[in-house]
């Protein structure tokens, strides 16, 4: 593998390139009343020309470039764990190359009070879990996903165990609160040179006697917690979702969302690009020549 940096105008540049484009991940929800259970946050959307999009959407075509002329990156940021029940998770935000954008993941819905449903799950690249509520309250819904990025989150659950449903993924959708909401599995995608997951949902906070907290999809996905514990964090880079918290007495967090990552590269029969900022890792390996970009920044052909 070699490591290389841009260097000067290139005489053979490229005209087309590949890309993966995932948008950062969304914030788990939170639960503050008593036995409550908090939805997962929905992944980043995924979109790529070298696996199928996310969502269960058709490949892409390569994106046409214009040499000299400079391409804004953008990496989404993962939104924030709910620290009330009268908010959700906030949404992840979007990841943009040049034309293309994919969309920051859903909130996951918190559980609310005991005189108030669980809160719905957000509509996002893929959508939120709802949040759990106890019988007798109204049911919550997962939010729905963007057609071609990601899936819709589960629903939450509304019984004596109170469960919220998992985020919706780029590869599946969330589990709703059954005896385990796990969020939905990413996409694996080998742009890079090796297969990398990326865009699962945060499982789903429990709270009860009946099952356990909703495991993160595979591709960053952070798991929920149980009896009194927030929602682990979204994996950085990888555009997962934040798990929703559990609460029993006192009022828990949910987890952060990841944020996302693009990655552009073409044949390595074409010359290095003529400049990049932001600070991406560059590699040579397997004919591809790869820009891998964890910050926002630019790059020109």
């Amino acid at each position: 593998m070699q490591i290389l940096s841009g260097v000067g105008a290139p005489v053979n540049p490229p005209t087309a390139v590949d890309f993966l484009v995932v948008a950062g991940g969304a914030g788990g929800g939170g639960a503050t009343a008593t036995f409550f259970g908090g939805g997962g946050g929905g992944a980043g959307g995924l979109r790529s020309t070298v696996t199928t999009t996310g969502g269960g959407g058709s490949l892409e075509s390569a994106l046409s470039v214009t040499p000299g002329v400079t391409l804004t990156v953008t990496v989404g940021a993962g939104g924030a764990g709910a620290t009330s029940a009268s908010n959700n998770g906030t949404n992840g935000s979007n990841s943009v190359f040049s034309t293309i954008t994919s969309t920051g993941g859903g909130g996951g819905g918190s559980g609310n009070t005991l005189t108030v449903g669980g809160r719905d799950g957000a509509l996002g690249g893929s959508g939120g879990g709802g949040g759990g509520s106890i019988n007798s309250l109204p049911t919550s819904g997962g939010g729905a996903g963007t057609a071609n990025q990601g899936f819709g989150g589960g629903a939450g659950q509304q019984d004596n165990d109170q469960r919220g449903g998992g985020g919706g993924g780029a590869g599946a959708v969330g589990a709703s609160g059954a005896a385990s909401a796990n969020g939905g599995a990413g996409v694996a995608v080998s742009i890079t040179g090796s297969s990398v997951n990326y865009g699962g949902g945060g499982g789903g906070g429990f709270y009860g006697t009946t099952g356990t907290q909703g495991s993160g999809g595979s591709g960053g996905g952070g798991a929920g917690g149980a009896s009194n514990s927030n929602g682990v964090n979204g994996t950085a880079n990888l555009g997962g979702g934040g798990g929703g918290s559990s609460t029993n007495s006192s009022a828990t967090t949910g987890g952060n969302g990841g944020s996302g990552v693009v990655v552009i590269r073409y044949a390595d029969t074409f010359d290095a690009a003529a400049s990049t900022t932001g600070s991406p890792t560059i590699t040579v390996t397997g004919g591809y020549r790869i820009y891998n970009f964890t910050g926002s920044g630019t790059i020109t052909f």
